[in-house]
């Protein structure tokens, strides 16, 4: 638990928080709010992924 890369918790802590809004916007009965929240989420995975492999390439995980 030393060498935590706070990078990716604030990567988990965002995609969290956009499966919350996927779930508000299920409980609101929004498709444009769900598609916009899925998006989000697909995005930021994504760049946390990117991010991932461009760490692992420059030999710091």
């Amino acid at each position: 638990m030393k060498n935590i890369k706070w990078i990716f918790v604030l990567y988990s802590l965002a995609a969290l928080l956009a499966m919350v809004g996927v779930g508000l916007a299920v409980a609101y009965r929004s498709f444009p709010l769900i598609f916009l929240a899925l998006a989000i989420l697909g995005l930021i995975m994504v760049s946390g992924f990117k991010k991932k492999r461009a760490m692992i390439n420059a030999g710091l995980l």
